[in-house]
């Protein structure tokens, strides 16, 4: 639904990646249909899903997936460049963002110069640089130690509520499924059975 919070558990191989992948626009099913705000996403075209991943859509990867050569500022406006924003504004949109995720004095930074906790926050202002309705957090806190992926759980809670995005989160942090309105558990390619968080 929309606004809501939802993490989806599974051991590896349950298709927990698979299912992001169909939610993104990355993969087409093979059958059944996936909507998103009432549209069938499998039936747009590649234009069209890159259209949509670019407007709709915020990825978080457990890997971070920053470009190294980019600033923190430069890396977070990317996305803004790809949906046409001017260069003036999708960097003064990028350093709010920044600021909104405690990295306000690290702007100028390449991603070598900032702690693993540093990273991800840069790549949770980077999937909301264009204002997506939907946010896909693969495992934001696997690479991170308890304090610090404490801090990333709240983070991204915060903004699902002060935001109003959707949050869809594939974890196998405990930490993370209490903070969740509802669970998806996954088992070989199935959704095994659905919980309130």
């Amino acid at each position: 639904n929309r606004g809501e919070y939802i993490s989806i558990v599974g051991p590896s191989g349950s298709g927990k990646t698979t299912l992001f992948n169909l939610v993104g626009g990355l993969d087409r099913p093979t059958r059944g249909k996936v909507y998103i705000d009432g549209v069938d996403i499998s039936q747009l075209d590649a234009y069209e899903l890159a259209w949509l991943r670019c407007r709709k859509i915020g990825y978080i990867f457990q890997t971070f997936n920053l470009i190294p050569v980019l600033t923190a500022l430069e890396n977070v406006s990317l996305p803004t460049v790809f949906a046409g924003v001017p260069r003036d504004e999708g960097l003064e949109k990028a350093e709010k963002l920044l600021t909104s995720v405690g990295l306000g004095e690290r702007v100028h930074h390449r991603p070598t110069e900032l702690s693993a906790g540093q990273q991800q926050r840069v790549a949770i202002a980077r999937a909301m640089a264009n204002d997506p309705a939907i946010i896909l957090a693969d495992e934001p806190t696997g690479n991170l130690d308890l304090n610090t992926g404490m801090e990333i759980i709240d983070l991204l809670h915060g903004l699902n509520r002060t935001r109003g995005m959707t949050l869809i989160a594939a974890t196998h942090d405990l930490k993370m499924i209490t903070a969740s309105d509802r669970v998806v558990w996954m088992r070989d390619g199935a959704i095994e059975k659905i919980e309130r968080g």
